[in-house]
């Protein structure tokens, strides 16, 4: 199991810029605070500067104590006692848990000290009010680069997405697919750029598949002449044991090089489904029976096919000789509506086949003395392909008997 699950590119990207925003925010509103909070204090003590200074004057002239002045006050805070020993005027910020206290001092002339004390609220409220408005501001911040990382994140994940089934599409044998085309050809990223390396490689990749089975159907074509001509002149062989071996040698080679033009062609993409409506029940019984007469053959549900029932017998034969070869009796087909399938009771396909697919000479067995080139799945897989049709492959659970199982999906 991954440390961190998955998750897609638009939240992640999203988070992130979610989380710089709030960071961005955090940081600003700190400042614009403190500025406005230190700016609001050096002007507060200004303020009470001039006032002790215009209370002192007034006191020396009349006597009178104004601005609530206050003479040897006992709450004075230390440090400004100090500094009237010293004889100099000063202005202290005491903290009071809400609005701070703004002190100023100044010694008099009989040696007194004048001293007043305001908590200038008004202006604190401005600071809360700034403080509201950081806020209201910075969730702002946040949830518009939020929705903006979502509608980023979100195109470029569906660039993304869209490549990505794409390139799928190629994988599984469409020549036609192209990423570029898929994502659309309008933004210029680095997406972009993927997509035209992905789709540089599909071509290399389908040109070398092309000059590969021209190769092959032409190596095949070439063969198809003197293995005419060897079985023609097998046959004319007087009877006896070696004439057999020989007859049964060229009939394999015969077999084989039909069946490596058959899959040459069906690896062009060039072949065309002669779809005709068929009862499916009734066609795959006479077939299997005329196949391998011990099969049983049961229809659950019949149905009315779109397909060509040529290469539904190509497919059919193949899958029951695969059976017969490899599996052990009883070999059962079941027809369930659209749904096509074919059971042995044998050890069941080989686990790369399971994983991988059929592929051509590949038999699952070490034995190459006998008759099977492992082309038979390969030709099942590329005639249901042309059909439109889907061909799937497993092996019954050991608690069921065991075997393999071919299962074939028409189109209605």
């Amino acid at each position: 199991m991954p440390l961190f699950p998955r998750s897609s590119l638009r939240w992640k990207l999203s988070a992130a810029i979610a989380c710089v925003s709030v960071l961005v925010a955090v940081a600003l509103s700190l400042v614009v605070h403190n500025a406005a909070r230190v700016s609001m204090i050096d002007n507060s003590r200004d303020v009470q500067d001039e006032r002790v200074q215009s209370a002192l004057r007034i006191y020396e002239v009349t006597g009178k104590k104004v601005f609530s002045a206050q003479l040897d006050d006992p709450a004075l805070p230390k440090p400004l006692k100090e500094f009237a020993a010293r004889g100099e005027r000063a202005t202290y910020v005491q903290d009071s848990g809400g609005a701070p206290i703004v002190w100023a001092e100044t010694p008099t002339n009989d040696g007194r000290i004048l001293s007043l004390r305001t908590t200038f609220k008004d202006r604190y409220s401005v600071l809360v009010d700034l403080d509201q408005a950081l806020i209201v501001g910075s969730l702002a911040v946040v949830v518009g680069g939020t929705a903006l990382g979502v509608l980023i994140g979100g195109r470029m994940s569906r660039r993304l997405r869209k490549a990505a089934v794409a390139a799928r599409k190629v994988a599984d044998g469409n020549p036609e697919v192209r990423v570029r085309d898929a994502i659309g050809r309008r933004v210029r990223d680095e997406t972009d750029e993927l997509a035209s390396a992905v789709d540089a490689m599909a071509d290399a990749l389908q040109d070398r598949l092309e000059a590969e089975r021209r190769v092959t159907a032409d190596i095949a074509h070439e063969l198809r002449t003197p293995v005419t001509g060897l079985v023609t002149a097998a046959e004319l062989l007087p009877p006896g044991r070696p004439a057999e071996l020989v007859r049964n040698r060229a009939q394999a080679l015969r077999t084989l090089v039909e069946d490596v033009l058959e899959v040459a062609r069906l690896d062009g993409a060039a072949e065309q489904a002669d779809l005709q409506e068929v009862a499916l029940g009734d066609f795959v019984r006479r077939r299997v029976l005329a196949i391998d007469p011990d099969a049983e053959v049961t229809v659950i549900e019949d149905a009315v096919v779109h397909t060509d029932p040529r290469r539904l017998e190509r497919i059919l034969g193949n899958l029951l000789a695969n059976a017969a070869r490899h599996g052990k009796p009883l070999t059962e087909v079941s027809i369930n509506g659209p749904f096509l399938r074919i059971r042995d009771h044998g050890p069941g396909f080989p686990d790369d086949l399971l994983r991988e697919g059929p592929s051509r000479f590949r038999t699952g067995s070490s034995d190459r003395a006998g008759g099977d080139h492992g082309l038979g799945l390969t030709i099942a897989a590329g005639q249901a392909r042309v059909l439109r049709a889907r061909l799937t492959f497993r092996n019954a659970p050991a608690s069921d008997g065991g075997g393999a199982v071919a299962q074939l999906l028409l189109p209605r």
